[in-house]
Order: C-alpha cells, then structure tokens, then sequence
C-alpha cells in the first residue's frame, strides 16, 4: 500500500484547484493507499463550518486524515474547537514525521 502526504496550502475560496487537489486525495484513499491532507498557510480556511468545510469533513470520513497547521490556524484567528468535524489542528512536525516514514508527497 502506498502512504501520502498532500500538502494544500491555496484559499478554497479563490482556487477551484483546491477541489481537485481534494479529489485525487479521496481518489487515493478509495484506491488503497493511506493519505494525509495537511492544510497550511491560506489552506486552512477551509477548514471552518462552510460549504468548503463540508468537502473536507466528507474526505476524513472517506479515510483520509485532514490536519489544519497549528500555526496557520493562530496567524487567521481560528480556533481549533471551530474547525468541522474529522479535521484536527496538528503542529508542523506532522509534515516531517510522515516524511520521515517515507509517504510520498505533493504540495500544491
């Protein structure tokens, strides 16, 4: 089985990319593999109750793993307690221990 590491860190809001990006995350799942979204920067303001939120919480409950950074969330005033339902604030570290175990990743 292969293990990714999908790094997003476009605004949903501005990028109709980012709706891809999710699918070939969910695609991968549903194909076998073990994928983590992490969402930095502008990427996590998907992340709040919304429309894009919605997406997110229909991939964590697809299998896919959705951590928003820690930092991130800090820098745009979001509360961990406000993210949706199946997307966990994690630390940066996330993205070098999945590194380390070797997933492949992709930024975008």
């Amino acid at each position: 089985m292969d293990h990714y590491l999908l790094i997003e860190s476009l605004d949903p809001f501005e990028s109709n990319d980012v709706e891809r990006y999710w699918r070939l995350a969910a695609g991968l799942s549903r194909g076998g593999s073990r994928v983590t979204l992490f969402l930095v920067q502008n990427g996590v303001l998907a992340a709040r109750p919304s429309t894009r939120g919605a997406a997110l919480q229909a991939l964590a409950e697809a299998g896919v793993e959705v951590l928003a950074d820690e930092f991130s969330l800090r820098e745009r005033g979001i509360r961990s307690a406000g993210l949706v339902h199946g997307v966990m604030a994690a630390p940066l570290d996330v993205v070098l221990d999945r590194l380390a175990e070797g997933r492949k990743a992709l930024w975008h």
